[in-house]
């Protein structure tokens, strides 16, 4: 109870400890992040490579992936396809001074002070991303979210509130936009990276993996998808990852209205994160839904939900009221236990909310 008691007390000190970042910094954010969803394709872990096969000529384009390298058939060789190999090698090219300066604003930023990634979680969804994951629909929710906030909103928090080595990635079932023809299978990217991933079995012996982890590490990749309908356990096939979800109730408040952020790690890792205020209105459910043993965790979601909520009220308040007005568009079970969540914040914030 005792360290209940401290690590409670720890997260509120660190609460009142908001630092803004400096305009200048947030102006560098704005441009790395627009820079990053216009970029050009890298070459970096890619080459095309030329191969004799039954006494024909093929090529290939070789990708670097984790430890290994993966080769996919181009065709054969005619001077059509050689045509795109070279106007593919000059996109690369063209690609080099740009990725060379978003490093730079990736390095003057964390200079500045805005919180990076570790480099383990960073090489996972730097990976995630490169293979197309956001891309095609997938949306970092939990803590790494919450750290993605940092940027987006101009602020830099205590570490103990960003820091995890759960990586929780989400998405629907069926994602209504177009989706790229090769969207990830992403249980092969993690599998196939050279990182030590392997597939955490579930409890049920005879139902697909939902998690994954490096071997002799704690870091996981953990794939979420709402639930919906009666309550179960059993994985949700996501068939434009070929990959499997673990469903969780109302999960679908938070993926409405995804935003793009970009995590100070490399050259920029663009990701898709909740809408923040969804994702502090949310934090308040979860909080409600914790058992008693996941105390910690519910102080952690508390502080989280605080900390955002106070920020957009000073800067985006239109954000917060927008998220009210779609959660009372919520199932009376998640308008109940939002409201028990909303009572439990500081007064002086509930007042600002009511």
């Amino acid at each position: 109870m005792l360290f209940y008691t401290e690590f409670s007390d720890k997260l509120r000190i660190m609460s009142a400890s908001t630092q803004r970042l400096p305009q200048p910094l947030q102006l560098l954010y704005a441009e790395l992040l627009q820079q990053c969803a216009m970029a050009l394709p890298s070459q970096r872990g890619v080459s095309f490579v030329a191969k004799t096969v039954n006494g024909g000529r093929y090529w290939y384009m070789e990708v670097v992936v984790g430890s290994g390298k993966k080769q996919y058939s181009l065709g054969r060789d005619t001077p059509t396809l050689r045509d795109l190999i070279e106007r593919q090698k000059k996109l690369f090219a063209q690609a080099r001074p740009e990725e060379k300066n978003r490093q730079q604003l990736v390095s003057m930023l964390v200079s500045g002070g805005l919180p990076a990634p570790g480099s383990a979680e960073g090489r996972v969804l730097e990976l995630l991303a490169q293979s197309g994951v956001f891309l095609s629909g997938g949306v970092l929710v939990g803590s790494h979210a919450f750290g993605a906030y940092q940027g987006m909103l101009g602020v830099s928090w205590a570490k103990e509130l960003t820091r995890t080595q759960d990586i929780d990635l989400a998405s629907e079932t069926s994602i209504d936009v177009a989706i790229p023809s090769d969207a990830p299978d992403i249980k092969s990217v993690l599998l196939e990276s050279g990182m030590g991933f392997f597939a955490i079995p579930a409890l049920n012996r005879k139902s697909p993996s939902t998690a994954f982890k490096v071997q002799g590490r704690n870091l996981h990749v953990d794939l979420l998808t709402p639930l919906r309908g009666p309550n179960r356990q059993e994985p949700v096939p996501l068939t434009h990852f070929k990959s499997y979800a673990h469903p969780v109730r109302f999960l679908d408040y938070l993926l409405e209205e995804a935003q793009m952020a970009v995590l100070p790690f490399r050259s920029g890792v663009l990701v898709n994160t909740p809408a923040p205020a969804r994702y502090a209105l949310h934090k308040l459910v979860v909080m409600e839904r914790r058992p008693a043993a996941q105390h910690t965790k519910a102080i952690k979601d508390k502080m989280q939900a605080e900390l955002l909520l106070e920020i957009l009220l000073d800067e985006r308040p239109g954000d917060v009221w927008a998220a009210l007005d779609a959660a009372g568009r919520m199932p009376r079970k998640f308008r109940a236990t939002l409201e028990e969540g909303l009572e439990k914040l500081a007064p002086a914030l509930r007042e600002r909310l009511s």
